[in-house]
């Protein structure tokens, strides 16, 4: 489950952007005041959404976002001279903030956090001995007929797959059909 951390250089404004943030339904928004307390947040959690202020006591928003783990986004919450300064690919909210954009933007944000860790473990499922044989053996019939290598043959069904919008199994099922149906 993703997390929301609001770090700001006054306590009491992170913890302000915390209590509106769990009104709107967030419920897991933790709040800190430096950049290392964030970074041991994060350390206990998988992914999530930091929110900076610009100047931390004790790094800059940009040491921060360096050093956040991969499935960390960071959203830089600033005024509008801060934002407009900011590094491109770091998503920015200015200051004095309006509820409806700070909650619409972090629903956006954990929306795509949560979309991209959904796909991830999809592609993490591992085949069944099946499936890998399916692939196995349309690798060994394209290096035998074709005259490719192992990595070629590989190549070739990943090819075709991407460009046919099937996975790889199905693929291999196709060519082990189509190469037997010739025989």
């Amino acid at each position: 489950m993703s997390v929301i951390v609001v770090v700001l250089p006054k306590l009491e404004d992170a913890k302000k952007i915390r209590k509106i943030l769990i009104a709107h339904g967030f419920s897991r928004v933790t709040a800190c005041q430096t950049g290392s307390a964030v970074l041991q947040e994060t350390a206990e959690n998988e992914r999530g959404l930091v929110i900076s202020g610009y100047k931390l006591p004790d790094m800059y928003y940009r040491e921060l976002a360096e050093c956040l783990p991969p499935h960390f986004e960071l959203l830089l919450m600033g005024s509008a001279a801060a934002v407009s300064g900011a590094e491109s690919g770091i998503l920015s909210i200015t200051t004095p903030v309006k509820v409806f954009d700070l909650v619409n933007t972090v629903e956006m944000v954990m929306s795509q956090i949560e979309r991209r860790a959904k796909k991830e473990k999809k592609l993490q499922k591992k085949r069944s001995w099946r499936e890998e044989n399916y692939i196995r053996n349309a690798k060994a019939l394209l290096m035998e007929r074709n005259h490719l290598t192992e990595a070629e043959a590989h190549r070739y069904i990943q090819k075709c797959s991407m460009d046919n919008g099937t996975n790889m199994v199905e693929t291999a099922q196709m060519i082990l059909t189509l190469m037997y149906d010739e025989i």
